[in-house]
């Protein structure tokens, strides 16, 4: 069996402790053995050691994503999304793309859900070493009511097209979840609200009765149930009915939060995506439009939030990544900046959301995102504090050494790509071209 013996680094164990300088953290193939102070390692026939110097270094749990959409592509619009995406492209693009987020520092990640079914696929792969990636939980399709999610008239009124599940009555809803089971889901995901073009902001498209049959059906199979909720009611109905993890719990109100905090259920609020678009949307051509639907909801829901978490709520930190506005290997730290942002969170805090508390978003809580004997070896070694400056963590370039179940990750840059044949939408003009613009001066 291989050991590393990471040496005289400054630990950050993931549980919100003080930094532990000069502390070694041995690993012996995929597990952490021991962490403590001139750890002595003795070669032998059978254990061959390699030794790391951390010196001046920080080593702490490998981060964890708790929401991505590895299959997505990086789409712009949910035209290119819903109608320029084929199942064997999307495969190889995924496993791809997945490499990615693994040099992004990310070691573990739940991707919630995706088109063609191909998340679990790619977990099997990773898993089976056929892909290098993290460690990874996989959902399937989004289950939606005919009213549909956030692609408007583009989700049908049955049958699946992109991310999309759309069930029609209990009989469906029972026989689509035990389907995606079978064809191997971790989780499954509602989405409870949903965009349409006639109503402003997303409005709940499945009953508190309707949300029980998902989860009645999947708890009954071992299988957790996760909702996307942009609205009050559709949080409270959510937690009401069983499920297991929220996300965004956008607006919340006095009801929901107490139902949240009396029943404990973790959020992922999700804000990254919020937070690049009125950050830096203007820098990537976001419209404002696109800006205005998500207008206050950080700084709204945000308190609220940190009201649940200061009374032991888990807050879960997912990058959204999969969309042209955030980038796979690019954002997977940004919900931590945004924690201590706009929530007043310390880095050590946000950095025990994004490890340790995230562990729980993948069904694996004392198995992963801690620097401790025992669990997997998970390990980032970086240049510079985040304890202090969180940041650090969006910063590839500061990072020297990876560790992904015990093994060694190459941390060079995935080279680029060009765009596949069809990949994207292209249209003959931004505007119209009228005559008063032709001849305009």
């Amino acid at each position: 069996m291989h050991a590393v013996l990471i040496s005289g680094g400054n630990v950050i164990d993931g549980t919100g402790s003080q930094p532990q300088p000069n502390t070694d953290v041995l690993i012996e193939g995929d597990r952490i053995v021991a962490v403590g102070k001139n750890l002595v390692v003795e070669k032998s026939s059978e254990r061959e050691v390699r030794r790391v110097d951390a010196t001046g270094l920080t080593v702490m749990p490998g981060l964890i994503d708790a929401h991505t959409h590895i299959t997505l592509g990086e789409p712009r619009t949910n035209d290119e999304l819903f109608l320029h995406r084929d199942p064997a492209t999307a495969a190889i693009l995924a496993a791809y793309n997945v490499r990615k987020v693994l040099r992004a520092g990310v070691t573990s990640m739940f991707d919630v859900d995706g088109i063609f079914n191909i998340g679990p696929a790619l977990r099997d792969s990773i898993k089976a070493g056929v892909v290098e990636g993290p460690t990874m939980k996989s959902g399937s399709y989004a289950l939606m009511t005919a009213v549909g999610g956030t692609a408007g008239k583009l989700i049908p009124d049955s049958g699946t097209a992109g991310y999309a599940e759309v069930v029609r009555n209990k009989e469906e809803t029972v026989l689509a979840v035990r389907r995606q089971v079978k064809d191997g889901a971790d989780c499954i995901k509602i989405h409870v609200t949903g965009s349409i073009p006639t109503r402003s902001g997303e409005i709940q498209v499945w009953t508190r009765e309707e949300l029980k049959v998902v989860c009645d059906t999947a708890h009954d199979l071992g299988v957790r149930v996760t909702a996307h909720c942009r609205g009050d009611k559709a949080t409270l109905d959510s937690v009401m009915a069983g499920v297991d993890i929220i996300w965004h719990a956008s607006f919340l109100g006095d009801a929901s939060l107490e139902a949240i905090i009396d029943k404990k259920v973790p959020v992922g609020p999700v804000f990254t995506f919020l937070a690049n678009l009125s950050e830096f949307g203007h820098k990537a051509g976001a419209t404002s439009s696109a800006k205005s639907i998500f207008a206050g909801e950080l700084e709204n829901t945000g308190a609220k939030l940190r009201q649940a978490y200061d009374a032991g709520v888990k807050l879960l930190c997912g990058s959204e990544s999969g969309f042209s506005m955030t980038p796979y290997g690019h954002w997977h730290a940004r919900e931590m900046e945004v924690f201590v942002k706009h929530l007043g969170m310390t880095p050590l805090q946000a950095i025990t959301c994004g490890t340790k508390d995230n562990a729980v978003a993948l069904d694996e809580d004392g198995e992963t995102g801690c620097i401790a004997a025992g669990y997997r070896a998970d390990v980032l070694v970086l240049d510079g504090d985040p304890s202090k400056d969180i940041s650090l963590l969006g910063d590839k370039s500061l990072f020297r050494h990876l560790f992904c179940r015990g093994k060694n990750i190459d941390l060079s840059p995935i080279e680029p790509r060009a765009m596949l044949r069809g990949e994207q939408s292209s249209g003959w003009s931004d505007v119209a071209l009228t005559r008063e613009l032709a001849y305009s001066k």
